[in-house]
């Protein structure tokens, strides 16, 4: 029995001959369907743009344009919708053109007429699955997009700036810069901003595994290459296969390692571990790195000739001491995302930890700030974030030019040597020359504990 769709489905009609149109409007309607009439193609491309469509039913003979062109100018502006033609005259070089321009069907006004209904059915089916493909493709794209990379400095918007024009094609991209600058999110920007956007993004660390083993994830192997090896085994790169593989640390790599993806980027070959056949992929490379390759490679760490086919284009992510401006943005929508996954009230951060966060030298960059904001989140019992959240280390960077009381010095000193002593109380208390009692009711007293 055929599944019918559900009377969401909208059809719009386009036909001058405005007797017919009514005629084929009544019929779907009386089947559930909801109908929109338009007399002209600028009249059903208006309406084609202001409404959500699904099948279109266009006549091949229009006053302002031939219903077979129209077919292409809709799948331009709207890829998942389907349109079916109709004629008076059907010829078959029409017919053909109108499938070549993605239309779904073609048939004869009269000859056809009990084909309508089951096609508009068919094709709405179709339309409607591929909305919800499209609209998935949107979720996906606009989650990993560059607009949701944080910052508004200069620095990264220049970086930003530079990976969406080369995100569309289809070449290798180095990414530079330290732990925690958020490499891995622009290869996965730079991977759903691509044609291979709907293919897989297949993410490894080179420097989590030994030589040996990332051998073996990257390329695969065969049943019997090693002991343990009792079935063929696919790797990374066929994982990856048609869609993007991204090496972080790729510095780590073996040498000998490096020969074979040097193989990969020349060829998009590799011969698994233990094969004699070579396997063919067809993927872009994206990789990452902390370390100065051309220095690498200058002391024969790193093969030359692997570096110069990885820096095709070379992307280098600032640092967060490189953004300062950029801190208080970061550190406001963690805020909100771990308050939110919590469930607690925590609505701003005290202007004493901004500044706190603003001085700090971020040796973990972003990452770094993302664990500190979680971290305070958790330990908050009030609506506001204040400096005695943070970690020791934090506070006793932060010096209160505006409050010089003898109370204010105090506790100043109080962080100073408690970073010295690396958080150490009963040392603390020796250094300050006060007993431990005194030393806790004095962390009490400034809320240090």
């Amino acid at each position: 029995m055929e599944t019918k769709i559900t009377p969401s489905a909208n059809v719009l009609i386009i036909d001058d001959e405005q007797g017919l149109a009514a005629l084929i409007a009544r019929i779907l309607e009386l089947e559930g369907f909801h109908l929109f009439k338009a007399y002209t193609a600028k009249e059903g491309l208006k309406t084609l743009m202001l409404e959500d469509i699904h099948v279109v039913i266009s006549d091949v003979k229009l006053p302002d344009i031939n219903g077979v062109e129209l077919v292409k100018l809709i799948k331009e502006k709207k890829p998942y919708v389907e349109v079916i033609n109709l004629t008076a005259h059907g010829t078959i070089s029409d017919s053909v053109k109108a499938i070549k321009n993605g239309g779904f069907d073609y048939i004869t006004k009269g000859d056809d007429n009990d084909k309508i209904i089951p096609l508009v059915y068919k094709a709405a089916e179709k339309a409607q699955f591929q909305l919800r493909v499209f609209n998935l493709e949107a979720r996906i794209t606009g989650k990993y997009s560059f607009d949701h990379i944080l910052g508004k400095s200069k620095a990264i918007t220049q970086a930003i700036d530079i990976a969406k024009k080369v995100a569309p094609t289809d070449t290798t991209v180095l990414l530079l810069g330290e732990t925690g600058t958020g490499k891995e999110v622009f290869a996965e920007s730079i991977h759903y901003e691509s044609s291979r956007r709907l293919q897989p993004f297949v993410a490894v660390n080179c420097s989590s595994f030994p030589s040996e083993l990332l051998e073996s994830e990257l390329f695969g192997y065969k049943a019997g290459a090693f002991t343990g090896a009792l079935k063929d085994r696919k790797g990374l790169f066929e994982e990856a296969n048609n869609g993007t593989i991204f090496l972080d640390e790729v510095g780590e790599m073996s040498l000998e390692l490096q020969a074979k993806l040097l193989r990969v980027l020349e060829s998009r070959t590799f011969i698994k571990i233990g094969d004699t056949q070579t396997t063919k992929v067809n993927i872009r490379i994206l990789a990452a790195t902390n370390r100065d390759l051309q220095k690498e490679a200058d002391t024969g760490r790193f093969r030359l000739d692997l570096f110069y086919r990885l820096s095709v284009f070379t992307i280098k992510l600032p640092s967060l001491n490189e953004r300062k401006e950029d801190i208080e943005l970061i550190a406001k929508h963690y805020l909100k995302q771990f308050a939110d996954k919590v469930n607690k009230r925590v609505e701003r951060m005290s202007d004493e930890f901004l500044q706190v966060l603003t001085q700090h030298q971020w040796k973990g960059n972003v990452r770094e700030l993302k664990n500190v904001i979680e971290r305070v989140v958790i330990l908050a019992e009030k609506n506001i974030i204040g400096v005695e959240l943070l970690p020791i280390e934090f506070r006793t960077t932060y010096i209160d030019t505006e409050a010089l009381d003898l109370e204010s010095i105090e506790k100043q000193h109080i962080y100073k040597v408690l970073n010295h002593t690396h958080g150490n109380k009963t040392e603390a208390a020796r250094l300050l020359n006060i007993g431990l009692t005194t030393l806790y009711r004095k962390l009490e007293h400034y809320t240090l504990a």
